[in-house]
């Protein structure tokens, strides 16, 4: 056979091209975006070891290993309290952790930081012996540290984190660990690196209203960069459209953009409908230097005094539940499995809402909510008095708020429990919130609502406890002192649906707090009758309760009437979604 040799040269040389623009291509993305490096598991079912050093309690005074994320009491560390136990009688230990990992070459050019999602309760973290920043103080919010100057790269590195089970800022213990919920200690959340571009952005908050409308602010690092591209992609990252951007001013590295998509679909629990907004940060010739993507749903929230909650124009009421982050054998230590069994769980009892009781949960599950369709309640943890103080305060409230802005299942804020709220805070949520949602005082009258928790059926009857305030108690029904949350649930959600002020509620609570008690053969512990109130039991047992919430709150309504001899045969049927047209 003869081969042309001029045409198999010319072959070679394209596939050569084709190869090397393919890998230059792939070379470039990983240039201009963000990398990860977990250095720990992702949560409850894949846990990675590290060394590890408990003061006091069980398994103390020795070194050994320990899976990181996990609160140390279910792992056999330490010693067990509930939030009623007095602090005196607390061992209050603290743990050691080591863990040795390595950190690519190619970042050392790089911006490097390393994050926490979680830790209980103070953290001192070092890099190589070296303090990577301040103490961290507060158990259920996300920090990092720039580390870039501390690591060595191409080799194996040292973290070191020393944590306290309770606080030096007692404001925080009682707020965090003075409460009606299990406390633990550990980094029980996961723990990664993050590499970026030293151009780049640090983090954004946009507001996507249904109509399309957008607007942005975007936080950067970067000298060099002269303007933005924004585009609009589905979650398979197909582009959908380029955004063109109507407005966008900048200062101190700050961008506000403004912009509009066209034809898209408002998100709402019925049809939560998501998108990914790519921004790209473009040097003056038009070279990206960072691209980053960030899920939305375009929706609007309206909270109207004297009126109601409206999302997308549509006046709704919340069925909601409370729900701890929380699972027997690994306390709150949770994964993105059980966000999602227990998201699926709500929406089968026809639930359109959950607060985030008293703290903000993992990331995966705000994720979750987005995804399958929740409206969220997001509250920062302080139960009854004294409150946070104001200086630790405005860190916490910055952290929750940057975190968990861009969530669309977000509507409200809750500035902490039961008259654990710092007034001083109320406003810093607005400084870091761009969508400006309303932040309401659980069991309070406060600004435009009503909150108080276990109100009494006559209170419903009569209409008259409102008065000019968007009335939904964050807590009612508690399973254990009312009976279970079926029992009575049909009386007041009547009441409920044709009270004009009512925005629905909030049943206490979506699962039982059983927690395993490795220091006695694995039983499980409710602290007597303090955490057995949930809908469900510690492993997700549907109770009776369950089926009832089910049927007093399914979206199709048939009126209850009695069945006569000459009955015809119809039904009225109302149709109780708030976006759904029942003949869809």
């Amino acid at each position: 056979m003869k081969i042309n040799t001029n045409c198999y040269a010319l072959l070679c040389s394209l596939l050569c091209m084709f190869s090397l623009n393919a890998m230059q291509s792939k070379g470039d993305d990983e240039e201009v975006e963000t990398e990860k490096i977990y250095l720990s598991g992702t949560g409850k079912d894949d846990m990675v070891d590290w060394e590890f050093f408990c003061s006091d309690g069980m398994n103390s005074g020795k070194w050994t290993s320990i899976g990181v994320p996990s609160c140390w009491e279910l792992q056999g560390f330490g010693s067990y309290n509930y939030g009623r136990d007095d602090f005196a009688d607390r061992k209050n230990e603290y743990g050691r952790y080591k863990h040795r990992f390595d950190v690519p070459k190619e970042w050392a050019d790089r911006t490097v930081k390393i994050v926490f999602e979680g830790v209980m309760t103070d953290a001192e973290v070092k890099i190589n012996g070296k303090l990577a920043g301040e103490i961290h103080q507060g158990a259920f919010y996300e920090f990092k540290y720039e580390i870039g100057k501390l690591l060595k790269y191409g080799q194996k590195n040292l973290l070191e984190v020393k944590v306290n089970k309770a606080s030096s800022n007692m404001s925080i213990n009682y707020a965090e660990r003075q409460a009606d919920f299990w406390v633990f200690g550990g980094i029980f959340r996961p723990v990664y690196l993050q590499a970026f571009p030293k151009e780049h952005i640090e983090r954004v908050a946009i507001d996507a209203k249904a109509d399309g409308s957008l607007k942005a602010d975007i936080f950067t690092t970067s000298k060099k960069a002269q303007s933005l591209r924004l585009s609009l992609m589905d979650l398979d990252h197909h582009k959908l459209q380029e955004l063109p951007i109507a407005e966008m001013g900048k200062k101190k590295g700050k961008w506000h953009v403004s912009t509009k998509a066209e034809a898209i679909k408002p998100w709402n629990p019925e049809s939560p409908q998501l998108y990914l907004l790519n921004i790209e940060l473009l040097d003056k010739k038009g070279k990206v230097l960072h691209k980053i993507g960030e899920r939305i749903g375009f929706r609007t929230v309206e909270v109207l005094g004297g009126d109601g909650i409206y999302v997308n124009g549509q006046r709704i009421k919340f069925k909601g539940v409370n729900r701890h982050s929380f699972y027997p054998s690994s306390g709150r230590t949770t994964s993105k499995e059980l966000s999602i069994e227990h998201v699926k769980m709500m929406k089968d009892m026809n639930m359109n809402a959950v607060r985030m009781s008293h703290y903000p949960p993992d990331t995966h599950f705000l994720d979750v909510a987005d995804s399958l369709g929740l409206f969220v309640i997001d509250e920062v943890c302080t139960w009854h008095s004294p409150h946070l103080d104001t200086e630790v305060g405005r860190k916490i409230v910055k952290e929750a708020v940057v975190r968990d802005v861009n969530h669309p299942s977000i509507l409200l804020w809750a500035n902490g429990n039961e008259t654990g709220w710092n007034r001083e805070l109320d406003d810093d949520y607005a400084k870091w919130d761009i969508q400006q949602r309303e932040v309401i005082h659980p069991w309070n009258i406060f600004r435009k609502t009503n909150t108080m928790h276990y109100p009494s059926y006559h209170i419903f009857a009569y209409d008259t406890y409102a008065k000019d305030k968007i009335y939904f108690p964050t807590e009612f029904l508690h399973g254990l002192y009312d009976g279970g949350h079926g029992a009575g649930l049909d009386d007041y959600w009547k009441q409920m649906w044709n009270m004009p002020l009512s925005a629905g509620g909030f049943l206490w609570d979506f699962a039982d707090e059983a927690v395993v008690r490795t220091d006695k053969g694995h039983d499980l512990d409710t602290d007597g009758n303090h955490a057995a109130d949930g809908i469900v039991g510690p492993y997700g047992e549907k109770e009776g309760s369950y089926f009832t919430v089910k049927e007093v709150w399914s979206p199709i309504y048939i009126e209850d009437r009695y069945i006569k001899p000459d009955f015809n045969g119809i039904f009225r049927v109302e149709n109780r979604y708030h976006f759904t047209d029942l003949k869809q």
